[in-house]
């Protein structure tokens, strides 16, 4: 079963925000939604605790959470972040996406 990968620019990010919010023990959790234009949204959120079931992984000094519901549709991604035109924001590479929206954020199985 393929990891799941944290790019540089995505680890460099989410150590500046856990440094801003002066806590340690905050964790990046990626999840999956239903909705958005393609059928499934990513979600972000910092969290300290892990919930029963969560895959736990370490990736460039960053604590990843994903709940098991997620994790399948996940695994093989990489979540990059970006600064573009398009402003600055959290992206996965995701090979499970069957198609994207044009904004990126939202994928098809």
């Amino acid at each position: 079963m393929n990891e799941i990968a944290l790019s540089e620019s995505a680890a460099s990010k989410v150590n500046q925000l856990i440094f801003e919010e002066m806590n340690p023990d905050l964790k990046l959790r990626v999840y999956i939604i239903g909705g958005g234009c393609s059928g499934f949204q990513y979600g972000f959120s910092f969290e300290e605790g892990q919930q029963d079931g969560d895959a736990l992984f370490e990736k460039n000094g960053v604590h990843l959470m994903i709940d098991p519901m997620s994790l399948p549709y996940l695994m093989g991604s990489t979540i990059d972040y970006k600064e573009d035109l398009q402003g600055s924001r959290f992206v996965v590479n995701n090979p499970n996406a069957k198609s994207t929206c044009g904004c990126g954020s939202s994928f098809a199985i």
